[in-house]
């Protein structure tokens, strides 16, 4: 391997426990902002030939693009539910995603447009096979099960109706899984799509969002569907989710994803979750969104550093954001963070308690 170039051997293998050359960086979102900014032109979202060449001379052996209803970022805007609920729905109303949403009664699920809502283009994905470089492959976004379940109904009512009416919110969970299992499993058949991320928060700083107990009767059983899916066609499944994971740790694990992102440094000790799981689940990630925005490059530097000595030894870690790299990022500590990468994460790296020869 050329450590400049492309190759998704080098995340395979460092999501396997092995090390390959260096390691990876891998992100779920980067803002189309910020690709103009690295790139020094414009980036649109439809223009794929540009995206491509920013995953590639970022440093990152992919492209990640969007399968499904919801897309990270500013999900209520950009995802392509937004126009169906636009068109067919909303008539000019906004989003409210504390109260009530657009299925607040069983009526409701039947009026909505889940015909309109199945019909996801997935012609980026074809289009995307005339720019990929030499080993590079395509990383595909899918998930959001629950969060567009409660964002449909709104959060309030969601959570309501998980004790009044829970027949209705299984509904939707169930409506929203099948359509985004069914698009992830036509996507997998794409020539080099080669991992699905499901991008799906089920917390925050103090714990998950709702009891764990509904996280395993509504929302799990659909993501070990998606794995045994992945794993049944030789592609990885990677999980994206903010907060503190600790409750659900083991449940992720055996439902069968290979890789965790961003194990959220506001709330979460990395080194920590990498001793207890490390053996089992890859690590994606820790570089926090405050420091990449509010710090300094020396800072971004100082962090990759330490990361990954903690981190990568024997494989099983990505550098990542802590989240995603947002429109507010200063590219500067952005660059820091990927030419840091490139300089010290070449392997063998050394564990925090020594020095680079």
């Amino acid at each position: 391997m050329d450590i400049y170039k492309p190759d998704f051997d080098r995340v395979s293998m460092a999501v396997r426990h092995q090390e390959p050359d260096r390691v990876p960086l891998i992100d779920a979102a980067v803002s189309y902002e910020i690709m103009g900014k690295f790139l020094g032109k414009e980036v649109l979202a439809e223009d794929i030939e540009a995206q491509a060449e920013f995953w590639r001379k970022a440093g990152y052996d992919y492209i990640a693009l969007t399968a499904g209803m919801m897309q990270p970022g500013k999900v209520t805007k950009d995802s392509y539910i937004s126009r169906v609920i636009e068109n067919k729905v909303a008539k000019g109303e906004e989003w409210n995603l504390e109260k009530k949403g657009f299925i607040n009664g069983p009526e409701d699920f039947d009026d909505f447009p889940w015909k309109e809502s199945e019909n996801i283009d997935l012609s980026k994905f074809y289009e995307a096979q005339g720019y990929l470089a030499d080993n590079m492959k395509i990383i595909a976004l899918s998930g959001k099960i629950f969060t567009l379940s409660w964002m449909l109904m709104g959060y309030e009512n969601f959570c309501v109706n998980l004790l009044l009416e829970y027949d209705l919110v299984k509904k939707v969970v169930d409506k929203v899984a099948h359509i985004q299992y069914e698009t992830m499993k036509k996507v997998i058949e794409i020539p080099n799509v080669e991992a699905v991320w499901a991008v799906d928060d089920l917390a925050f700083g103090t714990g998950t969002i709702i009891r764990p107990e509904y996280f395993r009767k509504l929302i799990f059983p659909w993501y070990k569907r998606f794995a045994d899916e992945c794993h049944k066609k030789g592609k990885f499944l990677f999980y994206h989710s903010d907060g503190v994971l600790d409750d659900v740790m083991e449940d992720l694990i055996e439902l069968g994803i290979d890789a965790l992102h961003p194990i959220d440094p506001t709330c979460m000790d990395i080194e920590k979750v990498k001793r207890e799981y490390g053996k089992r689940l890859c690590l994606f990630g820790n570089i926090p969104n405050d420091l990449l925005m509010q710090g300094t490059p020396e800072e971004i530097r100082e962090l990759v550093i330490k990361r990954i000595r903690a981190l990568a030894p024997g494989g099983g870690y990505c550098v990542a954001s802590g989240n995603s790299v947002p429109d507010w990022t200063k590219l500067e500590n952005y660059q820091a963070m990927i030419k840091t990468t490139l300089e010290y994460g070449v392997y063998p790296v050394y564990d925090q308690e020594k020095t680079q020869p």
